[in-house]
């Protein structure tokens, strides 16, 4: 018996169509596919989330200084001749990070080997590039996602069938986070 379904296709063309289904679900909440995709999608999926509430808390916050460029009110960078040449002013602030402990650092890295990076484009500024920005899902998984499942031993996603696709026949499905 085989120990996953190989949805007829090569390892390469598999291994990605899992990783965008997963991202896709993790980023959504829910995804519409066939039953045996759904079924091999649910055992990463379920691993990442378990990885998430097992790390959720593994990190400190640590208070840091960093120089910020100060800007005027345009938002442009305040510039101040020195010895002749324009110089940018820069200000000290303070900030508090969340500092990952190591096992948290490996957990996020593992996550990132399979979570394909996502960008979001607002709805009134579609096809500009400035206006899109990165989607974190490893900080989503940790901040968003493991709170809701940290009482929960396994049983992350929910497969509803839904009937039959119209083409070809295949049961479809509809795979969300419970």
């Amino acid at each position: 018996m085989a120990k996953y379904r190989k949805l007829g296709r090569t390892s390469d063309q598999r291994k990605a169509l899992i990783r965008n289904q997963v991202t896709a679900l993790l980023y959504n909440g829910k995804i519409v596919t066939t039953e045996a995709k759904a079924k091999e999608v649910r055992k990463v999926a379920e691993g990442l989330i378990a990885l998430a509430v097992k790390e959720k808390d593994n990190f400190e916050e640590v208070t840091v200084t960093a120089k910020v460029p100060r800007k005027d009110a345009e938002g442009k960078r305040v510039k101040e001749v020195v010895d002749g040449k324009k110089v940018t002013v820069y200000d000290e602030v303070e900030k508090t990070i969340k500092k990952d402990m190591p096992s948290r650092l490996h957990a996020r890295r593992q996550m990132l080997k399979v979570l394909y990076p996502v960008k979001e484009v607002p709805t009134e500024g579609a096809k500009r590039k400035k206006n899109t920005k990165q989607v974190d899902l490893c900080d989503k998984l940790f901040t968003e996602i493991a709170p809701k499942y940290a009482d929960r031993n396994g049983g992350y996603t929910r497969i509803i069938k839904i009937g039959q696709r119209k083409g070809d026949g295949a049961l479809e499905v509809v795979l969300e986070l419970v």
